[in-house]
């Protein structure tokens, strides 16, 4: 595939025939040249090449008069194209000289700017980066990529000392090539997308519109700013943002529940610009991120492939659409093939029996003959082998190796031993003795490549394969010996993964000339083993391809016919000379008949890529065998050189010919070098792998062979395995040459891919396989996978086999074409099924580079591979970009990719990510280690700069949306406590039993007065500072004596009634006044004070609460009231409109008046104030009784009296926190050890160390203290155990909580702690939340949490199916203690509000006598929320009151009793309603998609997820490297798509800390999602998934 040329204007020049372009002067072609190469490396601007390119050409086209000349160019082409006409004409005579034009390999070109025209300029989001990612993270990246880097087949080359990394038209890899060739020579500035009919031959006219490739492809339109890439509609700014997935969130939900008091609704001084969107809550949006939500909303709106049909079952309900065939697919149509055979093996009268036989008689008879030339870097011979030579040296060598390596007195080695060949790619001679060394010996070589660090890529596999083929001896060179790296010792170092190996240097020194008498084994060939060959697989695991002696004789003798060698010619070899066609010519063949090698090594191509051609005109040299690689570099460079001939060629074999891409080097390699005396008919693509060796090669054309084949193949019938040659105009072909006639002696045929291995028909595209003498044996070591590699059969549709011989797959895709010539279209290797149809890796590299080849990223230096998520192959594309690449031209780039792909392979990318330059694992000669790559993506270390994700797109196979059934309705019968055949979930705990003393008391201030008379001096409360040691106490009559003097203070300027806020950090102070606000009748608030060094965020919530709450006064203490007065609080809310505020810290002892007395227990006793993770300020009214109700409860649970102590380490501002802090001790009169939270931010062990000193048996926490004792404490507990902390004593242990009991963290703070004696039995949690602050409480008796599992995918679909621990998709849950007494529940269902059966999903509703009141809002909007608190069933027991949790959960009867000797039943909390996501018509808890996403990386310290306009985004806390950053984007994609079924939307990766937590440690996901629009986080980076 070529790529596009100029940036500019498409101006369209005149693309001739060879013919014609030969008329412009050598010089002025010299200097186009120049000019190409000074564009390419950047030395002048695209205007500057175009200038001096015009003045160039000006005297060579034809004027036409009277024309500015300015606008000459367009004319010009139709002027010129005209005058070309009759000589196109009568060029179709001479075929081997000008190449059909139908088969110009810049076709490809045309087709890609033609796709891309269609897009216009649409956009895309562009992903949004802070500035110090950017940098590049490579320490290299500045430089271009170092020379090795470039992939094996197009590399870069090093030129006097600076780096032309290649130029920017090249084209090896897609036929981009010989285009650039006719460029070079006539100047052309453009492949033309709508080149004239008259420029084609063959009168195939390609036009396109040209003027949208002009918009498509102009460069400043590429750069304007990135508004909406796919979208044809652009949507207005509506105030909430429109539903694009067709699946409005459920309304009755947001009726149900309208939002309290909104946190969210305070706007917090943003700047209102012109175009305002707001936020479901009315949060004003005018921030870069919601407009490009809104881009990828219109993106996302373009329609999708036609929806398929048919589905799996994935073990359950959510059925994963499985893509049907189209029918209208092309199928194959042709007979079934027959199998293809190769001309016999001809009988050669005296040809040796074996290799070591032919290296004898050479060596014996022609010992000056030259065997093999090695040269240096700068091309000059070093040193020439003689046969004599290297009979003699190999010898020396195979008697060494047997006779002088011993370990206590036994030989190291015996015959059929194997040793590795460890050489460097420029010492040919040293690996050729060794090779043949070891031949003689009867040992078996192993030739890997040289390791250069312990970790290269892939080297931990090749140390595998040395291991399972029990190689202990490695052989070296002194100088290779000497690079390797060193251990300690001196000695060379272990490489992971490798064997212990003992390392032998072959250098003339340390061998032995054996003695007269001894003389090497010189058998015939036999079927043992002679060598075994290295290969890569697809998935990166090595394997050894073993060669037997006849094979590799009989290989010999098939290529020696097959390419007509005979004794004594001359032959250059660039390819690597340690396996494939490097070591078949170039080591064994050659010696086979006494040829002469000229070896060129890698190192010395990079530095003058014209060295081959070079050497092939010094020293005449009949045969050459290079890569395509090779002849593309030397077209670069083909400059330089007037006087080179290469008329001596008689076959220039290419090995790597069935690339299909090869193509385009050979013809633009030829249509240079013809001029030079290279006939068209020498060039000799071949076909070959490591397993079959050479499968088929076009002869020299003495052979008498029919001429060589082409084909212009559908690109759309490929992927299905169809031959369809291409008579349409179609946009995607690929052209492909044939690789000639299979190998003597073979028979081939091609088989299906999958599957048994049916004989494919004549037009199906199938694996090539191969039966002869002359292929691999096995894989060393490995019997089952070389059964089906290397003992294949065959069989017709009947099922009948085609042969007794065994065939070998030989991994290459192809089909027999016409003439019996062999075709390659792919490699088993690159090949990718995504949905049932085929793509080819290589294809799509070169539709990439295509795109706009050299401005963004390296030539040689990209990878495709397939990754599976969610049940199909995704397609994943990375590339190294340049240094001086900018963040929009490399994404314009990306997304111009993705478009070239879909529309030329109709196949979505699912990833596109862009590395910095070098950073690629390499593959040994350059090119990019493939399966490393996949291994690195997968595993999140790429590190890219750049990523793009696919998801929307490419992901077809979701499961349907859920269509909502309705439940068991009113109508349904209930028979007694059935419902529809199942016991109702309710429960309820134990009856509230006979009164105690002071249960008399119906007022908690009543009992404080009572206990301050009974036992004044009882100590109740004991407050903690951060060393441990006690802050404060108060006895009963202390407390009452505060409380006597806070109430007289505000009774003369209070009304009964009035409600006070108490701003007051956790101590003493807060419980007196609590107490204080009860005596004189007024309503207490309790406020968590703001943070000094925090105003900003936390002011604004107290100044709200105290403003919603209607409180009349503030009491605090003096240094919190200057605070809230101060300059700082000026700025973050208004501060002349505060209440009243007292200072309590000096009030006067005045005599107290009589106490108020409340007149009905029904009264109001405090209002409770949380903030919701939802992001909703709700306020509950408690009245006296319930209050009281709650202390007796909890007292039975508990078992409190007054001579207990508990610990409580919680915040005392709402729910049950402040219940245990301010109300029980006063209640049952036990004593509290208060340890306050924020305590433990300085001193992590203050809580544990309190619990074991104090020796607790129960205490309270919140999750945030959990975690920090988990992750502050982890490894500290042998520091705690030698301070004496000791937590046997703990009965129970329980966490506050208003949400699912998170497993993960009890089990491991329990685990953690069992050192210190904490029972695995201890830990439990608690369940509130707002309608009831204390519904679950484990309590000190009855039995322990139980844990379920259950399916999460059952769970969606609003369902409870219980699974066994660890079976896919089950998630853990446990029960949220005990139920209270005098505590009911049921479960409800959320629609119809009936009552549910056991283990049924439903809303937990409760009726207690310590329910709340109601909600106490600011716009007296109780009525919306009366159903919240007394709600009814709709059918069963429609009497009983209940109120609405607004949690979902469900009840199940366990096989335990409890202590009234019931069976005990279990409330299962599963996560709040209003927090759950409502995406495909199924209802998902952020808390699992959360956990699947921290479990992706190693890196994410914790997550959030939030929907924005049916969007999934997910915020993820990056504890590492920031560039890390763009590794995570795919991980948490893939895990969300294979968990969860999802496409998220966009990744936001921000730092630690980032996500707000509140004070019970549940995450803020609102405020982070209103922070996230209002572009207040400050992300790392935020990927928009396309």
């Amino acid at each position: 595939m070529a790529e596009r040329t100029s940036t500019g204007l498409l101006t369209m020049m005149l693309e001739p025939t060879p013919a014609v372009a030969m008329t412009l002067p050598a010089e002025v072609r010299e200097k186009l040249a120049e000019l190409e190469l000074e564009l390419s490396e950047g030395d002048i601007t695209q205007k500057g090449y175009e200038k001096k390119r015009g003045k160039l050409l000006a005297p060579y086209i034809p004027q036409i008069q009277g024309v500015d000349p300015s606008l000459q160019i367009d004319n010009r082409i139709q002027a010129s194209s005209q005058a070309v006409l009759p000589g196109s004409k009568h060029n179709k005579s001479r075929v081997a000289n000008t190449r059909d034009e139908r088969f110009r390999s810049d076709l490809h070109t045309e087709a890609v700017q033609a796709a891309l025209a269609k897009y216009k300029e649409r956009k895309m989001p562009m992903p949004s980066k802070r500035r110090s990612v950017l940098v590049q993270s490579s320490v290299e990246a500045c430089t271009p990529p170092d020379t090795s880097s470039a992939s094996e087949d197009e590399g870069s080359l090093r030129r006097q000392g600076r780096l032309a990394t290649s130029t920017p038209y090249q084209g090896h890899g897609h036929p981009a090539v010989e285009h650039w060739f006719n460029r070079v020579i006539q100047g052309s500035s453009t492949s033309s997308s709508a080149s004239s009919t008259s420029s084609h031959p063959g009168g195939r006219s390609v036009t396109t519109t040209n003027t949208t490739a002009h918009a498509a492809l102009n460069a400043n339109a590429a750069a304007t700013a990135l508004a909406d890439l796919m979208a044809h509609t652009q949507l207005d700014n509506h105030s909430a943002p429109p539903d694009v997935t067709g699946l409005s969130e459920r309304s009755s939900l947001h009726a149900e529940r309208p939002q309290v008091a909104s946190v969210r609704g305070v706007s917090r001084g943003y700047n209102h610009h012109t175009s305002v969107m707001e936020t479901a809550d009315g949060v004003p949006v005018n921030s870069r991120v919601s407009s490009k939500i809104q881009q990828l909303l219109n993106t996302l709106k373009r329609p999708k492939r036609p929806p398929l049909r048919e589905f799996f079952v994935d073990d359950f309900e959510e059925l994963l659409d499985v893509q049907q065939p189209d029918p209208n697919q092309p199928k194959p149509e042709g007979q079934q093939m027959c199998p293809l055979e190769g001309e016999p093996l001809g009988v050669v009268t005296n040809w040796p029996p074996s290799l070591p036989a032919a290296l004898q008689r050479w060596g014996t008879t022609q010992p000056k003959s030259p065997c093999l030339t090695a040269l240096d870097n700068a091309g000059k011979p070093v040193y020439t082998l003689t046969y004599g030579k290297l009979w003699t040296r190999s010898q020396k060598l195979a008697y060494t190796l047997l006779n002088k390596l011993s370990t206590r007195n036994e030989p190291l080695l015996m015959p059929g031993d194997r040793v590795a060949l460890v050489f460097p790619n420029n010492d040919p001679v040293m690996f050729m003795v060794a090779f043949y060394g070891c031949l003689l010996a009867e040992l078996v070589p192993v030739p890997i490549e040289v390791p250069l660090t312990r970790k290269d890529a892939g080297s931990q596999q090749i140390g595998f394969l040395l291991g399972s083929c029990g190689v202990t001896l490695a052989l070296t060179t002194d100088a290779c010996q000497k690079g390797l790296p060193k251990a300690q010792t001196g000695e060379v170092a272990t490489f992971k993964g490798w064997p212990r190996l003992l390392w032998f240097v072959t250098d003339g020194k340390h061998v032995v000339k054996p003695p007269k008498d001894w003389h090497p084994p010189i058998r015939e060939a036999s079927n043992d083993i002679a060598y075994i060959e290295y290969k890569t697989s697809k998935e990166g695991s090595t394997m050894g391809i073993t060669v037997s002696h006849s094979a590799m004789l009989a290989h010999c003798h098939a290529l020696t016919q097959a390419c007509g060698y005979t004794e004594a010619e001359t032959i250059t070899n660039v390819l690597d000379f340690k396996r494939e066609a490097g070591l078949w010519h170039g080591v064994l063949t050659s010696v086979m008949n006494r040829m002469h090698v000229i070896s060129i090594p890698y190192s010395l191509m990079k530095v003058n890529p014209l060295s081959w051609i070079q050497k092939v005109h010094t020293y005449k040299a009949r045969v050459a065998v290079v890569k395509s690689r090779d002849m593309h570099w030397s077209l670069l460079a083909q400059r330089d050189q007037r006087d080179i001939s290469l008329s001596s060629l008689r076959m220039l074999i290419v090995a790597d010919g069935a690339n299909p891409w090869s193509i385009s080097s050979c013809d633009a390699f030829l249509n240079v070098f013809q001029a030079r005396g290279l006939r068209p008919e020498v060039i000799c693509p071949c076909a070959s792998s490591s397993e079959a060796m050479t499968v088929a090669i076009r002869r020299p054309p003495e052979m008498g062979v029919p001429p060589p084949g082409k084909a212009v193949l559908s690109m759309g019938g490929l992927s299905h395995s169809v031959i369809r040659v291409d008579t349409e105009e179609k946009l995607s072909v690929l052209t492909v040459q044939d690789v000639g006639q299979v190998m003597p002696g073979a028979v081939v045929c091609v088989v299906r891919v999958e599957g048994t291995p049916y004989l494919c028909q004549t037009d199906e595209v199938g694996e090539i396989c191969m039966s002869s003498g002359s292929t691999g044996v096995a894989y060393y070591g490995l019997p089952g996978m070389t059964k089906n590699i290397f003992e294949t059969i065959p069989v017709t549709s009947s099922g009948v086999p085609i042969s007794d011989r065994p065939f070998t797959r030989t991994s290459l895709l192809g089909f027999v074409g016409p003439d019996s010539l062999v075709f390659v279209v792919g490699k088993m290797d690159g090949l990718m099924v995504v949905s049932g149809r085929r793509h080819n890796a290589d294809d799509v590299v070169a539709t990439a580079l295509a795109v706009e080849p050299m401005k963004f990223v390296y030539r040689g230096r990209i990878a495709v591979f397939s990754v599976s998520v969610l049940h199909d192959e995704r397609i994943v594309v990375v590339a190294e970009q340049r240094p001086d690449a900018s963040e929009e031209d490399s994404f314009q780039w990306m997304s111009r990719v993705l478009q070239a792909i879909d529309s030329i392979h109709q196949v979505g990318v699912y990833c596109l990510a862009l590395v910095p330059a070098n950073t690629l694992p390499k593959a040994p000669l350059g090119g990019i280690h493939i399966s490393e790559t996949k291994q690195r993506f997968l595993e999140g270390a790429l590190h890219p700069c750049n990523v793009l994700m696919c998801p929307h797109t490419c992901v077809t196979n979701l499961p349907k949306p859920r269509q909502k059934q309705p439940e068991v309705g009113p109508a349904s019968m209930i028979v007694g406590n059935l419902v529809a055949g199942k016991r109702i979930a309710q429960a309820c705990g134990r009856d509230v039993a006979q009164l105690e003393d002071n249960d008399q008391f119906l007022y908690i201030q009543d009992v404080l007065q009572w206990r301050a008379q009974a036992t004044p001096d009882h100590p109740l409360f004991i407050v903690l500072n951060a060393k441990g040691t006690v802050a404060s106490t108060a006895s009963c009559l202390q407390l009452h004596k505060r409380a006597e003097r806070v109430a007289t203070a505000l009774m003369g300027r209070l009304n009964t009634g009035d409600h006070v806020a108490l701003v007051y950090p956790p101590g003493i102070d807060l419980i007196a006044t609590f107490y204080g606000c009860l005596y004189a009748g007024c309503v207490p608030v309790t406020v968590r004070p703001p943070h000094p060094q925090n105003l900003a965020t936390t002011l604004p919530t107290v100044k709200m609460i105290v403003e919603v709450s209607k409180s009349v006064c503030i009491l605090t203490t003096q240094a919190i009231m200057k605070l809230l007065k101060s300059k700082e609080a000026a700025a973050a809310v208004d501060v002349k409109s505060w209440p009243m505020v007292l200072d309590t810290d000096d009030l006067p002892r005045k005599k107290s008046p009589q106490m108020y007395k409340p007149p009905t227990p029904e009264m109001l006793a405090y209002l409770d104030f949380s903030v919701s993770t939802t992001g909703i300020l709700a306020g509950v009214k408690m009245s006296h009784a319930a209050t009281s109700a709650l202390c007796r409860s909890i007292k039975l649970q508990c078992e409190l009296y007054p001579s207990r102590q508990i610990a409580i380490c919680l915040d005392p501002y709402c729910g049950l926190g402040f219940a245990l802090w301010c109300l029980c001790s006063v209640y049952s009169g036990h004593q509290s050890i208060l340890v306050p939270p924020l305590e433990l931010e300085s001193n992590a062990s203050l809580w544990l160390a309190a619990v074991s000193q104090y020796k607790v048996r129960v205490t309270f926490c919140s999750y945030s203290v959990m975690e920090m004792c988990t992750k502050g404490l982890g490894s500290q507990t042998e520091a705690l155990r030698l301070r004496n902390v000791n937590l046997s004593c703990v009965r129970t242990c329980m966490v506050v909580a208003e949400e699912r009991p998170r497993i993960s963290l009890t089990q491991s703070f329990s685990k953690i702690f069992k050192d210190l004696g904490l029972s695995p039995r201890a830990v439990s949690t608690t369940f509130g939340c707002r309608v009831n602050v204390a519904i679950c409480l484990q309590g000190t008796a009855g039995p322990d949490p139980t844990t379920v599992y259950v399916d999460m995918r059952a769970l969606r679909h609003d369902r409870v199916r219980l699974v066994e621990r660890g079976s896919p998709h089950s998630l853990p849950l446990m029960e949220s203690g005990k139920i209270l007494p005098g505590v009911k529940v049921i479960i409800a269902n959320t629609e119809t509000k009936g009552p549910l059966g056991d283990s049924h999903l439903g809303e937990i509703w409760v009726s207690s006598p310590h329910n709340a009141t109601g909600y106490y809002t600011v716009y007296g909007e109780e009525a919306l929320h009366a159903d919240h608190f007394n709600t009814k069933l709709s059918f069963g027991d429609t009497q009983t009151v209940w109120a609405r949790t607004g949690y979902l959960g469900f009840l199940r009867r366990t096989e335990l009793t409890d202590a009234s000797g019931e069976r005990h039943d279990a409330l299962y909390v599963v996560g709040s309603l209003d927090e759950t996501l409502e995406l495909r018509g199924m209802r998902y808890h952020p808390i699992d998609i959360e956990t699947s996403v921290i479990r992706s990386h190693k890196s994410i310290a914790e997550c959030a997820v939030f929907t924005w306009t049916n969007l999934l985004v997910v915020v993820v806390e990056l504890e590492g490297s920031e560039q890390e950053a763009l590794d995570l984007v795919a991980l948490v994609t893939n895990v969300v798509l294979e968990e969860h079924y999802l496409i998220v939307g966009v990744v936001v990766v921000v730092d630690p800390g980032v996500i707000p937590i509140n004070s019970r440690g549940e995450k803020q996901r609102m405020h982070l999602r209103d922070g996230f629009l209002a572009d207040q986080l400050d992300p790392i980076y935020v990927a928009y998934n396309m």
